[in-house]
Parts: C-alpha cells; sequence; structure tokens
C-alpha cells in the first residue's frame, strides 16, 4: 500500500504522469492547484494541446478550520463511488470519474473548465434555461434509481452499508439542524441580527420542526444522496449543467438535496436585492431564479412520477395513490431543509458570497434579515402545503 501524503503542484504532475491513462509519454504537462474549497486541494493537469483533467485529493483536516478539525480520508472513496453511480443513470449530468486511488485519497475527474461554476454566474446577474429541468433531472433519476422503488432489499441495504459517512454527515449535523439554534462559537452574524436570531432560537414550534428535519436526516436512508447541492457545487453552460464534489454523499432524506439547492437559488434571490441596482434587470433576475424553482419542482416530480410508473419493482410501493403521498411527503421535507439551509447560511458557519461579498453594509443587513425570515417561514408552514402551488405561493409571499 502506497503511503498517503498531501500533493503539491510538482508530487500532483508526477503521480498523474505515472499513471499513463491520460497523455501521450512524451507530452510537456504544467500543473497548478486552483481550488479553494473547504476540504481538498484541487490540480488542473494540462498539455500544450489543451487537454487536461483534474486531480483533486482529499485532506485529512478541514481546510477552513485547520488540523485541529480532522476528517475521514475515506471520503474521497465515497465521492468517488457516489459520482460513478450517479454517473450510471445520469451520465449529463454528473462529472465523470476517469481514475480513484483510495490510497492516496485520489480522483481524476474530467476538466469541466469550459463550464462555470454556478455561484458566480448568478452573483453576476446571468441566467441558463435550462438550469431548473437539469437539476430536477439528476435528483429524480439519481434519487428514483437508488430508492426502494427500484433496488431490491438486498441490494440496498449493502449499498446503505457501503455508503455510510458518519464524520461528514456529522458536519451536515451540526452545521444545519444544531449550531444556528443554540450559542455556538462557530456561527457568524452581525450584531443587528441578534434580536431576529434569539426569536427564532426561543420559537418552540420551529425548533421541534427542526428536530424532525434532523431526525428524519438520522434515520430515513431513502436514496444514495449527492449530500451537498450548493451553487458552488454545480457546473453551468448554456447547454448542460454538472454537478460536482458528493464528498458528504449517503442514503437519507430524498427531499435533503432538493431543499438545499432550492434554498440557494433563495440565497441569491436575496442577494440581489443589494446587488443589482437597476430594478428592470433585477426584476429579471428574480423572475428567472422563481421560475428555475418551479420549474425544477415540477420536473421532479413529473420525472419521479414516470419513472416510478414504468420501473417500480416493489409490488407494495405500486398501490393506487401511494406515489402521490410519498411525493407529497418529499416535497414537504425538501421545503423544511430549503428553510434550514436559508437559515444556517445567514448565521452559521458557512456563508455564501452571494450575501457574504454584497459590499454595502445596510443592504447586506436587509438581504440576511429576509433569508432568516424566509428561512424560517418555510420551516413553519412547509407540513400545510399539499402541493407544487402551495410551495411556490409559500415562497412568493415571502420574497415580494
Amino acid at each position: 500500500m502506497s503511503k498517503y501524503a498531501a500533493f503539491n503542484n510538482e508530487t500532483a504532475l508526477d503521480y498523474v504522469k505515472s499513471l499513463g491513462l491520460f497523455f501521450s509519454e512524451n507530452a510537456e504537462l504544467t500543473c497548478y492547484e486552483f481550488g479553494d474549497g473547504n476540504l481538498n486541494l484541487v490540480f488542473r493537469v494540462a498539455d500544450t494541446n489543451n487537454n487536461s483533467v483534474i486531480l483533486k485529493q482529499a485532506l485529512p483536516y478541514a481546510r477552513c478550520v485547520g488540523e485541529s478539525w480532522p476528517l475521514t480520508l475515506d471520503r474521497a472513496r465515497i465521492e468517488a463511488h457516489v459520482l460513478q453511480r450517479h454517473g450510471n443513470v445520469c451520465p449529463a449530468h454528473t462529472a465523470k470519474v476517469l481514475h480513484h486511488d483510495s490510497n492516496k485519497a485520489a480522483t481524476i475527474l474530467e476538466d469541466l473548465g469550459a463550464m462555470a461554476i454556478l455561484r458566480a454566474e448568478l452573483i453576476a446577474g446571468r441566467t441558463f434555461e435550462n438550469l431548473g429541468r437539469d437539476v430536477a433531472q439528476y435528483l429524480a433519476t439519481t434519487g428514483f434509481y437508488h430508492s426502494d422503488f427500484y433496488l431490491s432489499p438486498q441490494e440496498k441495504k449493502s449499498q446503505i452499508h457501503n455508503f455510510t459517512n458518519p464524520e461528514l454527515c456529522a458536519i451536515t449535523e451540526e452545521l444545519f439542524f444544531d449550531d444556528p439554534y443554540r450559542e455556538c462559537e462557530r456561527n457568524d452574524y452581525p450584531a443587528e441580527l441578534t434580536e431576529q436570531v434569539n426569536q427564532l432560537r426561543q420559537n418552540t414550534t420551529l425548533l421541534c420542526i427542526v428536530a424532525r428535519l434532523k431526525a428524519k436526516f438520522f434515520s430515513s436512508p431513502q436514496t444514495l444522496l449527492h449530500g451537498d447541492v450548493h451553487t458552488g457545487s454545480i457546473f453551468v453552460s448554456d447547454g448542460n449543467t454538472k454537478l460536482i464534489d458528493p464528498e458528504f454523499g449517503f442514503f437519507g432524506p430524498i427531499g435533503f438535496d432538493l431543499g438545499s439547492f432550492i434554498g440557494n437559488l433563495l440565497l441569491n434571490y436575496c442577494a440581489q436585492n443589494g446587488r443589482i441596482k437597476e430594478i428592470p434587470k433585477r426584476r429579471d433576475v428574480h423572475s428567472y431564479l422563481l421560475n428555475t424553482i418551479s420549474v425544477c419542482l415540477q420536473q421532479f416530480e413529473q420525472q419521479w412520477h414516470a419513472l416510478a410508473q414504468q420501473h417500480t419493482r416493489d409490488l407494495a410501493l405500486q398501490a393506487p395513490g401511494y406515489l402521490d403521498l410519498f411525493l407529497q411527503e418529499v416535497l414537504q421535507d425538501a421545503m423544511g431543509y430549503c428553510g434550514t439551509e436559508l437559515i444556517r447560511r445567514t448565521i452559521g458557519l458557512a456563508h455564501v458570497a452571494d450575501i457574504a461579498e454584497i459590499e454595502d453594509d445596510a443592504q447586506r443587513l436587509v438581504a440576511q434579515k429576509q433569508a432568516l425570515q424566509l428561512g424560517e417561514q418555510l420551516l413553519l408552514n412547509a407540513k400545510a402545503c399539499r402541493s407544487i402551488d402551495d410551495f411556490y405561493q409559500l415562497i412568493i409571499s415571502f420574497v415580494h
């Protein structure tokens, strides 16, 4: 077994070259690190003909904190295998794994450099017509084919074991469901939000709802999740959408990924009030974001319906009316998890650049207050919603 050691530009290049898989033997290669994530090293290795690959290596600690926050290297295996399994059923919207080395916690991926990270594009007010449809297809397809509707009980239980991811799940459990609702040194928010935060923490109804969502996250292995669907984990172009970085992947509640994605679109919605000065342009971007949410919800439901009607293997789950009840609960969960995403990104450890990098202090505070209020209302009202139109109207009522 080769010993783990963190790569640098030189050793990363040597490693890729030693594999002999991606470039000609005499190719002149360059390598540089460019990742800015919290947990990993990321390098681009390229030749003079613009052929390139991405090398990603897990670090044994969280970069954003340091060696005082150790992490398992096994997350690199989980990430690679999630991408492979998701890619098997939804190749159009999943980053392709070219090679994986568990000993070095390293994965080589296709280079998506011709595409752009969605977060930066949304911050700039750029729009992508197929975004909602593409993400819905990814979530519905990967969700269905790893659920009880399709997998045999034996295979699903085996896969749950393979994708047990306790350390990274613990990060989610603390950042989503614990830290924002208590005094915690990891929390980070301006003093002007203190009164609003205290009211949220004293709302026992809301705390019970968060507890229910956390309990479901603990104990509902419904499908193989990506586990971290935010706009920094999505590459976009005018013609396609691809998801990357599922190192938080595990078997969990179907609504979690869907809610996380919608929550990130709503964070950008709140941010644009402090970013786009021209009212017509801001209105257009707001309309785009809301329409993308609507399309995503509708397409997710429609595609899951179509897959279930054609490919459900379990006889009991084919009972008339069950699928509609199941999807209604998934969407209720999604709105709840969306609320926790809005709250934790506003007052917890990991903020989003959409809001955090608004230059005007007053405008940034307005966006933070709106995100916090919207998250609270989604949590409080999600269970009362019975249809996609109900969810959409709930969102509309608190963003206008």
